[in-house]
């Protein structure tokens, strides 16, 4: 799915999208704010490649990010919940994940959580693993998470886990 396609999708359902990156380090925004038209429904977001900015920026809670580290499924979902709240839109994208070249919080490298928050608190999650480079690492990534939104936009069902 392309990044036009989820836009425009939000358009027509009159939403409104931000995201929040950590291992892509602005790539997802960039890859949205590069359709012409974007401002239509993408509101912005936040890069939090430091552990501690998840939590002052997002709200992610301190102790679990103590408990489990940065680059887990419940991070990724506060993460986007987070961002959504910040950024006043409807949807919340968010990422978090090890690109590499080294293991972080005790993951592997290739470990990627991705979290979608929607209207009324659902929140959908996919999560990626597999080795590759870093530059392949986080282009799956972004390719992933756009994959997400759309399809979320395109079943218009409730939560899902993937």
């Amino acid at each position: 799915m392309t990044a036009a396609r989820a836009l425009d999708l939000l358009v027509r359902r009159g939403a409104t999208l931000a995201v929040a990156e950590s291992l892509t380090g602005g790539l997802i925004g960039a890859t949205f704010t590069a359709v012409s038209g974007a401002s239509r429904s993408f509101r912005g977001g936040a890069i939090v490649y430091a552990t501690e900015l998840k939590h002052t920026l997002l709200g992610v809670p301190a102790d679990l990010l103590a408990r489990e580290g940065a680059v887990h499924p419940d991070v990724a979902a506060a993460m986007a919940t987070g961002v959504a709240r910040l950024c006043v839109a409807t949807f919340g994208l968010a990422v978090t994940g090890v690109a590499g070249p080294d293991p972080q919080d005790g993951k592997p490298v290739g470990t990627v959580h991705i979290a979608l928050s929607g209207p009324n608190g659902h929140i959908w999650h996919h999560d990626l693993a597999g080795g590759g480079s870093r530059e392949q690492i986080r282009a799956r990534t972004v390719n992933e998470a756009v994959d997400l939104l759309a399809r979320v936009l395109e079943t218009n069902t409730g939560e899902h886990s993937g």
